[in-house]
């Protein structure tokens, strides 16, 4: 865990922490919320070089109807 925050309002608190991989971090979701006693929501935070990589690659995605 890198750090740990109380807040006020929703959602109560939040933890900064650094996992190896996502599938990781959804098996830790997975057993928190499966006990009811917390809810753990997760959100994954990107550095400005991830975000530069992803806009270089080249995607194919047509819109709906298109």
């Amino acid at each position: 865990m890198e750090c740990f925050y109380f807040t006020l309002g929703e959602p109560d608190a939040f933890a900064i922490v650094d996992v190896p991989d996502a599938v990781s971090i959804v098996a830790m979701s997975l057993a928190v919320n499966a006990t009811g006693g917390a809810h753990v929501s997760t959100t994954v935070l990107l550095t400005p070089e991830q975000i530069d990589e992803a806009a270089k690659k080249s995607v194919g995605y047509r819109p709906p109807g298109a």
